[in-house]
């Protein structure tokens, strides 16, 4: 058995759990540079409010019902989702987590010390919602995508939030009465292509032959999806190895990538203020790679100018720099990235975005010397820098230790201060649990 966990309307709940006086009240949180709706409540969602909707042409509506509105704030959203996590371990060795607010929980072998699921199922449910506040449904299933369909149902069919397919006869009635789109598997475009074949529902799709899946939606990803829906786990499982220590749960799959990009809150001519934003995104993405052991050769500088103007040309600019060794050295791959920025900035341009990627990514240990780079132990005190670097951020905040080209945005109650290209965020919540001068005070 497999059991889905998913956040109920998660970044409005994690704001929730520092303003409990907005239970009850419609909350919604809006995307980078505040211009869309990217969480509702379902009081906002019993409003009328659409996910994906512009900020500046629903205000009004937003300020009609005294709609509560927050910039997002990632910073608190990750570190709840690590708490959640990390209380989700405590239940079963396997946890595959599968996005910031849910993961996949491997029920496998627990008849034993669980013999009533369903009642296992609320105890997960309950331990999370007391220990980090954060409320959530349960749906437990044979497979990852029949779990993925009693997670979905939970919310109103379930006990509590918590529904389980104990049996076929449970899985095929759902299945009866979800349309077919809404197949985890499935989605829009093979939805319309379904439908015009007459398919319309999970059932439907479920009762036709396993080789016509393989025929019609991508071979063995049909195949597998067939098998899935009759109860045959098939899907892969990558299980997070979670590490107490670091009180992280890193991913094993496999990066081909590691990006950071940005759009600024107003156009940016200013050299200086166009270095640290691009030192900026390279030290979060050396970051993003040390996290996932991974060393990078090709360092891609991304700039970017109003994508709505009528001027003629590109609006968007790359400049590509190799390294002769692959680095996750945020001093190595910053310098690297500023060289590309040189290449690509314009004097009285206006760039409205900017962004870094690492490609051409191999593990660490793998690393092949070049000819004139650095030393086996050059590179061995580069790894421990970064370690103790790292180790620093950790204890006592992110960017507590940054290089200079980053530039200092700090405020003298030690309050940081937004940098000049920071995008809008006029409504962010503080940061409770990731920065020291914006911790939580009860008064």
């Amino acid at each position: 058995m497999y059991a889905l966990v998913d956040c109920n309307n998660f970044y409005v709940s994690c704001e929730r759990v520092f303003a409990p006086n907005l239970e009850g009240k419609p909350v919604v949180v809006l995307s980078n540079n505040d211009g869309c709706l990217i969480a509702r409540s379902q009081e906002a969602k019993d409003l009328g409010l659409k996910m994906g909707e512009p900020y500046h042409l629903v205000r009004p509506l937003l300020e009609q019902h005294q709609v509560r509105v927050f910039s997002s704030n990632y910073a608190l959203y990750g570190d709840m989702s690590r708490r959640v996590m990390q209380v989700l371990s405590r239940f079963t060795a396997g946890v595959e987590v599968y996005s910031i607010d849910e993961a996949f929980l491997d029920f496998s072998g627990m008849s034993l010390l669980a013999p009533d699921l369903l009642a296992y199922g609320q105890r997960v449910q309950r331990t999370v919602a007391r220990d980090t506040g954060i409320p959530t449904c349960v749906g437990m299933a044979p497979t990852k995508t029949l779990a993925k369909l009693a997670n979905r149902l939970a919310r109103k069919l379930g006990t509590e939030g918590v529904l389980a397919f104990h049996t076929e006869a449970q899985w095929k009635n759902a299945l009866a009465h979800v349309p077919v789109d809404t197949i985890w598997g499935v989605g829009r475009r093979y939805g319309r292509k379904l439908n015009e074949l007459g398919i319309g529902t999970g059932a439907d799709l479920a009762a036709m032959p396993e080789h016509w899946l393989r025929r019609h939606m991508g071979g063995v990803v049909g195949q597998r999806l067939w098998r899935e829906l009759h109860g045959q786990p098939c899907l892969e499982w990558n299980p997070a190895q979670w590490d107490e220590k670091e009180h992280s749960a890193p991913s094993t799959a496999g990066r081909h990538s590691v990006t950071c990009t940005r759009s600024f809150g107003r156009p940016q001519y200013d050299a200086v203020v166009l270095n640290e934003a691009v030192a900026t995104f390279a030290a979060k993405a050396a970051e993003k790679l040390r996290r996932h052991g991974l060393a990078a050769h090709l360092v891609t500088v991304i700039l970017g100018t109003d994508r709505y103007a009528a001027l003629a040309g590109p609006k968007t600019y790359h400049a590509v720099i190799s390294l002769p060794t692959g680095s996750n050295d945020t001093g190595t791959l910053t310098q690297a990235a500023l060289r590309g920025l040189q290449q690509l900035r314009r004097e009285g341009m206006a760039y409205h975005r900017a962004g870094v990627l690492l490609s051409g990514v191999e593990p660490v240990g793998q690393v092949q010397l070049g000819l004139f780079s650095g030393s086996a132990a050059d590179q061995q005190r580069s790894q421990q820098l970064m370690k103790t670097v790292d180790k620093l951020n950790a204890r006592f905040g992110r960017q507590f230790v940054h290089l200079a080209a980053t530039g200092t945005h700090k405020e003298l109650d030690g309050q940081h201060k937004a940098p000049v290209w920071a995008g809008r965020s006029a409504h962010r919540s503080p940061l409770y649990t990731t920065g020291w001068g914006e911790l939580w005070q009860l008064h």
